[in-house]
């Protein structure tokens, strides 16, 4: 169907060397339907994707950079040669359909579990349990105290993504997006409570940023900053060791504000997830996250979390945001942008169905169809 609307929504837009016809982003959403020992994506991958080129950017499920990365059951990764082929098949059919796609890169650090590492530890900045739970391929197991990583492992995780980010545009992505927020490596180093070391990664918020930059600048010396994007931010649960504290948001403004020095593709920033009210980050309540970052990132901004159609035209209408991305929605409505452009009924997710290995509950959610006039 051929979308026109005035909405803020449906107007094109340019992110880095993309021309996007719309502003709908599809977040990160991790399905499960990587059930195969190799982790790659697979001919179902390809459909559901493809179902959802109309969005203007499609931002792919984490995708994991290594094998220690993974941490959590059943998705794909981007570190070897069959992983590279089984997406090549999933972004053929994403441009076919004339959408564009793009990898989120991925490391669990301390959520993973030793049941994804052959009974081994998994990495993090500190020994803190973040009090969280994993998702085996056996179901939701208690995170356990991680091995801080030494500078070797620091070195081959910021390798790991590089490799991951050229990948990326070996098989076809139009480029990539770093996850550097809410509980994942990046965020433990990052947060006061997670991060208890004393060298060049710890200590100082420009030390606990060190190894997240590194990674960017490692990224943008792969594919350029044309391709890069970045997840980042204060948001988290506020459960476990992720509780904020007075540092939190100072912390994220230095690295947002560093961002601007890498003039990168995007920021996908997420609002809040849970009751603020009572935090050191009362403030970024509602429209207060992107309010206040606006004022701090030069580049387009790409908003998250709790957003329907009439506060994401507003969002953008205002100026406080260029982008919205759309997570739940897009599970049922493959054809969000149709919807949001005729304010059509959105389809209700099938939860039960949303994790798995089928078909079922993933490429099954039909196109609306409007009634005859």
């Amino acid at each position: 169907m051929n979308i026109e609307s005035n909405q803020p929504l449906l107007k094109p837009i340019r992110v880095g060397d993309l021309n996007l016809p719309n502003r709908v982003v599809m977040a990160s959403l991790t399905r499960m339907r990587a059930a195969n020992p190799e982790l790659v994506p697979t001919q179902l991958h390809a459909e559901y994707y493809a179902q959802r080129a109309s969005a203007g950017l499609i931002l792919s499920e984490g995708v994991f950079v290594s094998p220690e990365a993974v941490g959590w059951a059943n998705v794909p990764g981007l570190w070897s040669e069959a992983q590279v082929r089984g997406w090549s098949v999933v972004t053929d059919a994403v441009h076919r359909a004339g959408g564009r796609i793009v990898a989120q890169l991925w490391h669990t650090g301390s959520l993973g579990h030793p049941d994804f590492l052959a009974g081994k530890t998994p990495l993090s900045a500190s020994a803190v349990n973040p009090e969280q739970q994993s998702v085996t391929a056996s179901g939701h197991k208690p995170t356990v105290v991680p091995r801080p990583m030494d500078k070797d492992d620091i070195r081959r995780t910021v390798a790991d993504f590089g490799r991951a980010a050229r990948n990326a545009i070996a098989a076809g992505f139009d480029g990539v997006q770093i996850q550097g927020g809410y509980h994942y490596l990046f965020n433990q180093f990052l947060n006061v409570r997670t991060n208890l070391r004393t060298d060049e990664y710890g200590g100082s918020r420009e030390n606990r940023a060190r190894f997240l930059l590194e990674v960017v600048e490692t990224v943008v010396e792969a594919i350029g900053a044309h391709r890069t994007g970045i997840k980042t931010g204060p948001t988290t649960s506020e459960t476990g060791a992720f509780v904020s504290t007075d540092e939190t948001l100072a912390t994220s403004e230095y690295v947002i504000g560093r961002l601007n020095d890498f003039s990168l593709s995007h920021l996908l920033l997420m609002g809040a997830m849970s009751d603020l009210s009572a935090t050191p980050l009362a403030t970024l309540a509602g429209n207060g996250m992107f309010r206040h970052f606006r004022k701090l990132y030069r580049g387009n901004l790409i908003a998250n979390v709790e957003i329907d159609r009439a506060r994401g035209n507003r969002l953008i209408e205002s100026g406080l945001v260029d982008m919205v991305a759309f997570g739940r929605p897009f599970i049922a409505n493959p054809d969000l942008p149709t919807r949001l452009a005729i304010d059509a009924p959105l389809a209700v997710v099938d939860w039960p169905k949303v994790y798995g290995s089928a078909a079922e509950g993933y490429t099954d959610y039909p196109a609306f169809q409007a009634l005859p006039a």
